[in-house]
């Protein structure tokens, strides 16, 4: 059974930055590719970053520049480096395969506030 754990979001200022973490069990690290996707209020659930088994990576416009995403096989972790943070990032973040597959973890929520 996969479960994944998502920490590290909170509430930062504009500019600011934050590191998320993805603590995934189960046999998920064996997909290819993991990816962060983020949820704002009344808006769909999208990718933002993609990582393969092999550490190409993949960014949404919108991060590119700004985020990094990375993987440690041996932990079966995946992080994002958050920088200059904007308040159009705020949202849920989760982490999943890609494509995903439908076991969510509960995301981590990421205020970016004045």
């Amino acid at each position: 059974q996969v479960q994944l754990v998502e920490s590290g979001g909170g509430l930062v200022q504009p500019g600011g930055s934050l590191r998320l973490s993805c603590a995934a069990s189960g046999n998920i690290f064996s997909f290819n590719a993991m990816g962060w996707y983020r949820q704002a209020p009344g808006k769909q659930r999208e990718l933002v970053a993609t990582v393969t088994k092999g550490r190409s990576t993949n960014y949404a416009d919108s991060v590119k520049g700004r985020f990094t995403i990375s993987r440690d096989n041996a932990k079966n972790t995946v992080y994002l480096q958050m920088n200059s943070l904007k308040p159009e990032d705020t949202a849920v973040y989760y982490c999943n395969s890609v494509p995903f597959i439908p076991a969510w973890g509960q995301g981590t929520q990421v205020t970016v506030s004045s």
